[in-house]
């Protein structure tokens, strides 16, 4: 997939003319436009998902351009981190302060 751009301008790198943030609501609206018997239907009482997934969009616009550099092996939220480790007999996990602060419920 492209890389998000921004809106149209002189010089414009190459991608797609809109931001992230702009896609995933066309997305979601388009998906609670569907027909209910359709594949893909949203329904309208489910909340947008990120809303969802307790991601703030901040976070998630940071984390689709960074998700690589910043993790290196188990991703998710703190608690179920915490106990694969456990699983695991793992001490330690690299990223675990950025699960919890970019992938907390809470907005930081």
């Amino acid at each position: 997939m492209l890389s998000f751009v921004g809106g149209e301008r002189l010089n414009m790198p190459k991608g797609l003319p809109f931001q992230l943030d702009h896609y995933l609501e066309l997305v979601d609206w388009s998906g609670r436009h569907l027909d209910p018997r359709k594949r893909g239907c949203i329904a309208e009482n489910i909340p947008p998902i990120l809303e969802r997934l307790g991601i703030s969009p901040k976070h998630w616009l940071y984390l689709s351009r960074n998700f690589e550099s910043r993790f290196k092996g188990l991703v998710g939220s703190v608690e179920v981190v915490q106990k694969v480790c456990a699983q695991l007999d793992k001490r330690w996990v690299h990223g675990i302060s950025d699960c919890r602060r970019l992938l907390s419920a809470t907005p930081c």
